[in-house]
């Protein structure tokens, strides 16, 4: 459950995303039914008409298959960062990216039981964890390319682990628009400029 894919623009590749995405819906609505660790794999395979060769062919362990759009997301944050439009800076452009993205996912009438569902998962909260630092680590690096720093340059790491806490931190929110557009200001203006005038800078 996360950014919408781009469509494939082959047949074979069409089918192979329908495939896909049969599989990925299957397993989301067993685990959300029954519990991660109440379904089986081969529950899945049944669920979603294929065999467990066709699954693991798609997913490569059944963690895999809660996280389905893992690599596009990753795709779609570097991109963010890469395609920018010309002088755009980058955080603007991953706040751009934040607010077509991610806020649209709180529009998920699954997404409560989805987090629900990964938080009560020992397995899955620890997928998730390994999966964060990746893409902190590709953001971290497309940053840090686009500036000309080193690829382990602290500020890009820094800023990268920021922006990825962004949806978790929207999503607490009344209003996790607005909440998106307050915490990019802060990255972009930065903390202290911030309080200047309250005297608790």
């Amino acid at each position: 459950m996360t950014d919408t894919p781009p469509v494939p623009v082959g047949r074979r590749e069409r089918k192979k995303a329908a495939t896909r995405q049969a599989i990925a819906d299957a397993a989301l609505e067993l685990f959300l039914e029954h519990g991660f660790e109440r379904v089986s794999v081969r529950d899945v395979a049944e669920r979603a008409d294929v065999s467990t060769t066709t699954l693991f062919a798609h997913f490569p362990s059944k963690e895999a298959l809660v996280f389905d759009r893992e690599a596009e997301v990753e795709a779609c944050l570097t991109a963010a960062v890469h395609e920018r439009p010309e002088g755009q800076g980058v955080v603007e452009a991953l706040r751009a990216h934040a607010l077509t993205s991610w806020v649209q996912l709180e529009s998920d009438p699954r997404r409560e039981r989805f987090v629900a569902l990964v938080q009560q998962t020992p397995a899955l909260r620890e997928y998730w964890e390994r999966m964060w630092m990746r893409h902190a680590g590709a953001l971290s690096a497309a940053i840090a390319a686009e500036l000309g720093r080193e690829p382990d340059d602290l500020a890009c790491s820094a800023l990268a682990r920021f922006v990825l806490e962004v949806p978790a931190l929207a999503a607490t929110r009344h209003d996790p628009l607005a909440s998106v557009e307050t915490v990019f200001d802060l990255l972009i203006h930065g903390w202290q400029a911030s309080q200047l005038g309250s005297g608790k800078a």
